[in-house]
């Protein structure tokens, strides 16, 4: 099999790790196989792929979907390196509230599987990053959400303590006030 699945410390946020097959000519590596990845857990049908680029400090999260547009995604850095962070907003999950936290990067070429019901953000550690995710649903701004970076009850380590966020990113509301406001997934 081209891939290792290991659950991480929300055990429905999966890691993937590639195959890479390389040479003096450089490297081939399988990113996605639908049998494999079902096998592991991983199923849905992913619709739209997208692809972002940004600069050193740039934070970009954190993001998700309302239903009916909810997102589950598998994203990864194919350039620089990045701090991929997902929190579990599904209100009975055990995790509740927590975090997952990994590095991904074009030299370890991990893969990140966010399911729906989390949102999703990321840190640039490098000069420059490229990000490419795949997504099981299409993107609905009108449902758009999100949660703010530096939520004192989800305590994330991010490795930069001042990031470069856009005015939305800097505006989302705390997980308290998500959950007062009934935004949270069932």
């Amino acid at each position: 099999m081209p891939f290792e699945f290991k659950k991480t410390k929300i055990p429905d946020v999966i890691l993937i790790k590639p195959k890479v097959f390389g040479d003096e000519r450089g490297f081939f590596v399988e990113t996605y196989k639908k049998k494999d990845f079902e096998e592991a857990g991983i199923r849905g049908e992913f619709l739209q792929d997208n692809h972002s680029r940004s600069s050193y400090g740039v934070l970009r999260g954190l993001h998700f979907q309302r239903e009916p547009y909810a997102q589950a995604k598998i994203v990864r850095c194919v350039r620089g390196v990045i701090y991929d962070v997902v929190v579990d907003l599904r209100r009975d999950s055990p995790t509740f509230g927590k975090y997952v936290g990994v590095i991904l990067s074009e030299y370890n070429k991990y893969m990140l599987y966010v399911p729906r019901g989390f949102a999703h953000g990321f840190l640039v550690l490098s000069d420059l990053a490229e990000v490419m995710y795949k997504v099981d649903n299409i993107y609905a701004p009108e449902y758009e959400g999100g949660l703010i970076w530096k939520d004192e009850d989800i305590s994330i380590e991010w490795p930069i303590d001042d990031p470069i966020l856009s005015e939305k990113d800097k505006k989302w509301p705390t997980l308290k006030e998500l959950r007062e406001r009934e935004e949270i997934f069932k």
